[in-house]
């Protein structure tokens, strides 16, 4: 009796073991499910990351690369970012390290919407200047003998700005005058009745020329090539300049209407023929003209 009292507690015990066993079997194998599926799923979440910052790092180098002069503060965060990836590829994959770096990331996608803002503001500002400078680029180019110069469109913005910062003339007319006694002036095209020759033009409005005192070089050359006026001599470099006068005048950031007079040599009479009016500024001829004299 007590032999079968023992074999019946031996298969309970055995019975019990087993269901253990398999309990345990069995949650071992969930715990190993759910540790890959939570392997797996920090695993994507890290290539997500990886992702994230990659496509921030194109972002910065496509706004990098619209400069001509690359944004420092853009280099600086891009060489971050950049860390931030090399850094991530050869971390652990776990909760606390993955936390870190979508921390990281989140700071940083604030400070690129906050770069990238300011760049768009500079790219417009910067834009609108060059605009304003080919527009005054043009019309210098129109007048002068630099046409291929003031073609060129690709130059650093300090290069342009200087170029753009000069004086120009627009309706440049040369034309003989008879001067009554009362000092009232009577346009002729008749050399012979010429008592001066007027010379007028515009001095045009360029915003990026400092207010104040400047000067022109007027120069009226007649038929027989000769330069009216004082026909006096002006160096600027190794260019040697023969004008007839000089316009001095106060320029107050506004078209400013000018007038001069230039006399014959000596006492002589003026030629029949072309007459030919340029305007110099230093060096640089900014506007020229022609009229009769019959």
């Amino acid at each position: 009796m007590e032999n079968k009292k023992s074999s019946i507690g031996l298969k309970v015990a055995l019975g019990i073991a087993l269901v253990l066993f398999i309990g345990t079997g069995f949650y071992t194998s969930q715990l190993y499910k759910e540790k890959n599926e939570t392997e797996a799923q920090l695993t994507k979440e890290k290539e997500l990351v990886m992702n994230d910052l990659s496509n921030m790092a194109k972002q910065y180098d496509l706004a990098i690369g619209e400069n001509e002069v690359a944004n420092a503060k853009l280099v600086e965060a891009k060489e971050r970012i950049q860390g931030l990836i090399d850094s991530l590829k050869v971390s652990e994959t776990n909760v606390k390290s993955l936390w870190r770096y979508k921390s990281k990331y989140a700071a940083l996608q604030k400070e690129m919407d906050v770069l990238l803002a300011e760049n768009d503001k500079l790219k417009v500002e910067n834009e609108l200047l060059a605009t304003s400078l080919d527009s005054t680029k043009v019309r210098l180019e129109e007048r002068t003998m630099f046409t291929d110069s003031l073609l060129v469109q690709n130059t650093a913005l300090a290069e342009v700005v200087e170029n753009a910062a000069v004086l120009s003339t627009v309706g440049l007319k040369g034309f003989g005058v008879i001067e009554r006694t009362s000092g009232k002036l009577i346009p002729t095209e008749r050399a012979g009745r010429t008592d001066k020759i007027r010379v007028c033009f515009t001095v045009a409005k360029n915003s990026l020329v400092q207010a104040g005192d400047h000067e022109l070089y007027v120069q009226v050359i007649d038929p027989k090539n000769n330069t009216l006026g004082v026909n006096e001599q002006v160096e600027f470099g190794d260019k040697v300049l023969n004008y007839s006068l000089v316009s001095k005048f106060n320029y107050e950031n506004a078209n400013l209407n000018i007038c001069e007079f230039v006399l014959a040599k000596g006492d002589s009479d003026f030629e029949k023929g072309r007459y030919i009016v340029n305007v110099y500024n230093e060096k640089d001829l900014v506007s020229t003209s022609e009229f009769t004299l019959r």
